[in-house]
Order: structure tokens, then C-alpha cells, then sequence
């Protein structure tokens, strides 16, 4: 399981997966965080990213989430690298009602120069955060596939995108799942899309990039990610046992 996560007053589902057991080792802590969006961070929220010495966060937003909930993160010295992941909106997939499997599927078939492009990044500097709106699907997406193909074992994997569900504040989820519900009375889909983060859908997913494509680290090395890029992860992610 994942060491302990750092508290980053007004992040949501902010944590380190750092602990991780992987072939040959343990994830490094301190070196790849996760998160929901930023836009709420308080002044000892600044002050605690601050201490973790980041370089670069990773917004995985589209221009339209961006706008509507802005980064507070004024005075910290950092690049922040912008890579919307998604082809359409995400509002987009709350409309088509899609299931998490399918929004998964639709990420990893049309976003995949993107996917790698967020790894580049997380190889290119660290401490590196990765954060979306919520933390959970292009977030949950993207780093299980960087720590799958760093070497950490499946389970996991799996564990870590999981844990989201029981990261978000039970107060959050009604109020969006109220607000939604108002936009799409008739879905079946919307407590999966906004709320859930089930490991059969994290396994079928990985499975599935096992099936096509021999394992996640394959199907980067098939959009473009190198082998010399693929073992520099690993370097840089897995601490030798």
C-alpha cells in the first residue's frame, strides 16, 4: 500500500505513491504525487506544496476546467505543464452517460500522445504532481500506467487508483451527484463517472493493454516512448530493495 499521504490543506485526494511494492524494490516517496484539483488550496496548502520541493505539476484540466477553478498556486516556484487528456469535454461524457470502462477506453484509444507526454514529463522533472479535477480518472489513468510500466505489481497498482473512493469527502459527493442529476435526470451512469473508482475497472483496463499490446509499458514503447525513457523511469521511481 502506499505510504502515508501529505496533507495539502484545500487539495483533494492529495498523496504520494511512494511504498508501493515493485520487481526489485519499493516506489521512492517524495518523488510522484497525485491529486485533485488546486483551485481551493489555502495558504498553509501553498506552504505544505512548498515543502515538498515540487518542480513541475501536471495538469491533466481542459482550457474550460481551467478557467473555472484556477490553480492557487501563486509564489511557488514551478513549471507547471498543461496536457488536457481528453478529445472532447468532460462534461462531454456526463452527456453520452458513458460507464468508466468506456471513458477509460475512449482515454487510452484517443489520448495516447498524451499519455505520453505526461510520463515525459514525470521523467523530465521531480518532484512532479499530476492532478485533474478530481484525481480519480485521468489522474487514476495515468499514473497507474506510469507505475505499471515503472515495474509496480498489478494489485497494487490497482490499489492505489481505488483508493480514491475513499478520498473524497461524502459531503462533495452528494453535491455534485445533486448537481448532475439536474443536468441528467434520465443517467445511470453518474455516481459511477463522479464518485467511483472500482478495482475491477482499474484490472479489466490493465488486462486489456496486456492483451493488445503484451503490457502498459508496451503500449507506451507503441505511441512513441522509448526503451532508454522506459528504464529511466524505472530509475527514477523504484527504490532497489
Amino acid at each position: 500500500m502506499t505510504a502515508s499521504g501529505t496533507l495539502v490543506p484545500g487539495a483533494m485526494n492529495f498523496r504520494d505513491v511512494g511504498g508501493l511494492p515493485a520487481a526489485g524494490g519499493v516506489t521512492r516517496s517524495g518523488v510522484l504525487y497525485r491529486s485533485g484539483n488546486l483551485a481551493a488550496v489555502t495558504d498553509e496548502g501553498r506552504a505544505a506544496l512548498r515543502g515538498l520541493g515540487l518542480r513541475r505539476i501536471i495538469d491533466l484540466r481542459d482550457d474550460v476546467e481551467v478557467r473555472w477553478e484556477p490553480s492557487r498556486i501563486d509564489g511557488l516556484d514551478l513549471e507547471t505543464q498543461r496536457v488536457p487528456l481528453f478529445t472532447g469535454s468532460v462534461a462531454s461524457f456526463f452527456a453520452a452517460d458513458v460507464n468508466l470502462a468506456g471513458l477509460y477506453s475512449s482515454l487510452i484509444d484517443e489520448s495516447a500522445d498524451q499519455v505520453v507526454e505526461v510520463v515525459r514529463g514525470i521523467i523530465e522533472a521531480q518532484p512532479v504532481l499530476v492532478h485533474c479535477t478530481v484525481g480519480k480518472d485521468r489522474t487514476g489513468v495515468v499514473v497507474a500506467l506510469t507505475l505499471a510500466a515503472a515495474g509496480v505489481e498489478t494489485e497494487a497498482v490497482i490499489a492505489d487508483y481505488a483508493r480514491t473512493e475513499s478520498m473524497l469527502p461524502a459531503e462533495r459527493n452528494a453535491a455534485v451527484l445533486r448537481q448532475l442529476r439536474t443536468m441528467h435526470p434520465d443517467a445511470v451512469n453518474l455516481e459511477e463517472l463522479a464518485t467511483r473508482s472500482p478495482a475491477p475497472v482499474m484490472r479489466a483496463m490493465l488486462e486489456h493493454l496486456d492483451a493488445v499490446f503484451g503490457s502498459p509499458a508496451d503500449y507506451l514503447r507503441a505511441n512513441g516512448l522509448a526503451d532508454d525513457e522506459i528504464a529511466h523511469l524505472r530509475r527514477i521511481l523504484i527504490a532497489p530493495a
